[in-house]
């Protein structure tokens, strides 16, 4: 990536800009290729989603992502570049178009600003290839046109252009003029009363018969086949009037200030909204961090309670159990890396608004050679939400659910420019699609589970985002 010296917010004109954008196609022509123009600037405090919200439209691609309890959102829509890819290499695939890329990215401003610089929105599917009419492509990643970002208190806007040897500049710069002149003095326009106060209705429909799932899984866990399986429900909900799904999301992020509550839009209609607990991988200045995720028991109705449960919790072998083909996978896969996990001796609780998990983080030094999206490769999908052995349960998911999972318990996240980014799974999640959604939630069967069990499990994971549906 070439990062010039030039501050936007010091000739901010649109002359000026049709200059500038004039020298990046002279580079275009000279390298015969096009080059992705990225414009940083910080500006006035906004709310990430009340911007894309505001800017709304099915037809146009979106992603994303927030943690409320860190002050943390980023946001981004239509698309200036974008790529796909299936099969066993999707992952080194999109590392390849990421960094050739990077390679003819030409980025000035706040580059340096937290979210600065051109961002690649990532997705990934469970599987390495989707079944016929499927939203969404088995791993996808593209640069949106402009992103939004908040960090604390910093505010970072983005703009994001392929500028081609034969480009037509006038419309580039009027495009660019005009997002500029927008989040300087952003007008937030509120939905009509009515259709924020009218409930809505839901018919409802489940999708398979989990409970023979599980006496199926456990048959296979008794004989030897796996020693854990991950298995979903899908619940099927049919609303009276169109679902809006980034006001779903404003739900899920005040109903869980500590998940990443997220959506992601393919532009057709359809969107992946949710509000996941479990970070897959992260990395930042040379680290990385990721951490197991496994085992479950409600929230007490009170303090005395819930430490009860949480006590529990940590002293069920089931659970520890399960947890731990979780961390030795995690930690096996790393040192395949060639990295040295640090990780705490024992198990912590992890509290969420409706459920308490049995945690252990994990993180390690990051050489040059290993980067994001090797670690991603490899992590995905964990025992948390595939199975032990990962490749004999992952096969017998399919077949046992009885439908296809497409991005729930995916891997979705961003890469910025630096190499660093992060992923999270797609989890406590629904497929929205006009009036129609889908919801999905999971439970691990190991020796020692029951149908009635896990399906209580699945009940309690369930009611997150039903919640926030019929809000």
């Amino acid at each position: 990536m070439t990062i010039l010296p030039l501050n936007p917010a010091d000739n901010a004109s649109p002359e000026a800009l049709r200059a500038f954008l004039g020298q990046c196609r002279d580079a275009a022509v000279r390298t015969g290729r096009p080059k992705l123009v990225s414009i940083s600037l910080a500006v006035d405090a906004l709310d990430p989603l009340a911007v894309l919200e505001s800017i709304f439209e099915p037809d146009e691609p979106h992603f994303y992502a927030e943690r409320p309890d860190i002050a943390t959102a980023i946001a981004g829509a239509e698309t200036a570049a974008a790529f796909a890819a299936h099969g066993p290499g999707r992952f080194a695939a999109v590392q390849r178009w990421v960094d050739e890329t990077r390679e003819h990215t030409i980025a000035v401003g706040d580059v340096a600003a937290p979210f600065g610089g051109p961002h690649f929105f990532t997705a990934f599917t469970f599987a390495d290839e989707v079944e016929p009419g499927e939203p969404f492509a088995a791993a996808r990643v593209f640069v949106p046109r402009w992103q939004i970002a908040r960090a604390g208190a910093v505010t970072t806007a983005v703009a994001n252009l392929l500028v081609a040897p034969d480009a037509d500049l006038a419309p580039l710069t009027e495009r660019v003029w005009r997002a500029h002149g927008k989040f300087h003095g952003f007008r937030f326009q509120a939905p009509a009363p009515a259709e924020l106060l009218t409930p809505l209705r839901f018919s409802t429909r489940e999708a398979g018969d989990y409970r023979a799932a599980v006496s199926r899984a456990l048959a296979g866990i008794a004989g030897g086949e796996f020693s854990k399986i991950v298995l979903a429900r899908a619940q099927d909900l049919t609303a009276d009037r169109p679902l809006h799904p980034l006001r779903v999301l404003n739900g899920l992020r005040q109903r869980f200030p500590d998940c990443y509550a997220f959506s992601l839009a393919n532009g057709c209609g359809q969107s992946f909204i949710g509000a996941s607990p479990e970070r897959l991988v992260r990395v930042s200045k040379g680290m990385l961090e990721t951490e197991a995720l496994a085992g479950s028991i409600r929230r007490g109705a009170g303090a005395s309670e819930d430490a009860a449960l949480a006590v529990a919790l940590l002293g069920s072998e089931k659970d520890r159990r399960e947890q731990q083909f979780v961390l030795e996978s995690v930690l096996g896969r790393l040192t395949q890396l060639g990295l040295t996990p640090v990780f705490p001796d024992r198990p912590a609780i992890r509290r969420l608004a409706n459920v308490q998990h049995l945690q252990t983080p994990v993180s390690a030094e990051l050489p040059e050679n290993v980067r994001l999206l090797d670690a991603l490769g490899l992590l995905h999908p964990t025992p948390a939400v595939g199975g032990t052995p990962q490749a004999t349960a992952v096969a017998r998911i399919r077949g046992l659910e009885g439908f296809p999972r497409g991005l729930y318990a995916g891997a979705l996240g961003w890469l910025n420019a630096r190499g660093g980014g992060e992923f999270f799974v797609g989890l406590r999640s629904a497929l929205v699609d006009g009036a129609a959604a889908r919801v999905y939630a999971g439970a691990g069967i190991v020796a020692g589970s029951t149908p009635e069990k896990e399906f209580a499990e699945t009940e309690l994971k369930f009611k997150a985002m039903l919640d926030a549906l019929r809000a």
